[in-house]
């Protein structure tokens, strides 16, 4: 019976993205791009999730890149690479907030995978890199990433080195939010999920889209979008009850309109 490259779970208003190619250190297939694919347009299309986390099984690796022995490096690889850039795309535009569980290695594309999320915690024995230049290739796509991220001389250190990081080094590099003892990794995770399906979904989905609109646009420009699209988060439902729940004294009820 073979394996199904990514599980997807929903629990609590939480979508749950898992790599589970355990035996190949979560490596990425073409595959578990469609897959990626396809649980992300299920999420989104369902009013029920509010939030996305993506991890991968067991507590060795997140994703430890492409794998280089199948068919993303084969005779059908550039169709694949293709994908993974389209899918990275996906997850940094999509319209609800989407949290990196990083339960182990993180490397080649899985910081592709990482920094295309909104948030990410890392277990304290994780490491981070990008070890493409060991093998004759290089981290182009997750480039647009990374220097995103990362300040310009730190991020080619990491990129021409090819050595791991620890997850220490990473939160310093700013591509990692949080870094927690292994042992309070779920509970860390979980605790940042509750807070985020208490928030308004129609106000993160405006404000996502604004930042994501806005990221290379000139500084007037930008503050001319932005304040259009605060006028639209501040017409919805959910900013009058957000408002009202406030001066009430009382939690608010977001209902996403």
């Amino acid at each position: 019976m073979n394996e199904i490259d990514v599980l997807y779970e929903i629990k609590d208003r939480v979508a749950f993205l898992t790599l589970n190619r355990e035996q190949h250190r979560n490596s990425i297939s073409p595959q578990a791009i469609e897959l990626f694919f396809k649980y992300l347009d299920q999420a989104e299309n369902d009013s029920g999730v509010r939030v996305v986390c993506i991890t991968g099984a067991g507590d060795k690796a997140f994703c430890s890149g492409a794998d280089l022995s199948g068919a993303m490096t084969e005779g059908g690889g550039q169709d694949a690479f293709k994908r993974y850039a389209d899918l990275l795309k996906r997850i940094a535009g999509f319209s609800k907030p989407t949290v990196a569980k990083i339960n182990g290695y993180c490397l080649a594309g899985g910081t592709g995978f990482m920094l295309a999320c909104d948030i990410v915690i890392a277990k304290e024995e994780a490491r981070f890199g990008t070890p493409e230049v060991n093998v004759g290739l290089f981290p182009l796509m997750i480039g647009a990433l990374i220097f995103r991220n990362v300040l310009r001389k730190t991020a080619m250190e990491m990129i021409l080195l090819g050595e791991k990081l620890t997850a220490r080094k990473a939160f310093e590099m700013g591509m990692v939010t949080r870094v927690v003892p292994a042992d309070q990794l779920d509970s860390e995770v979980q605790s940042i999920l509750d807070n985020l399906v208490e928030k308004s979904p129609i106000g993160m989905k405006i404000g996502k889209e604004a930042f994501y609109e806005v990221a290379d646009m000139p500084f007037a420009e930008a503050l001319d979008t932005l304040s259009a699209r605060l006028k639209d988060v501040a017409a919805t439902d959910d900013a009058r009850e957000g408002i009202t729940a406030f001066i009430e004294k009382r939690k608010p009820n977001f209902t996403g309109k």
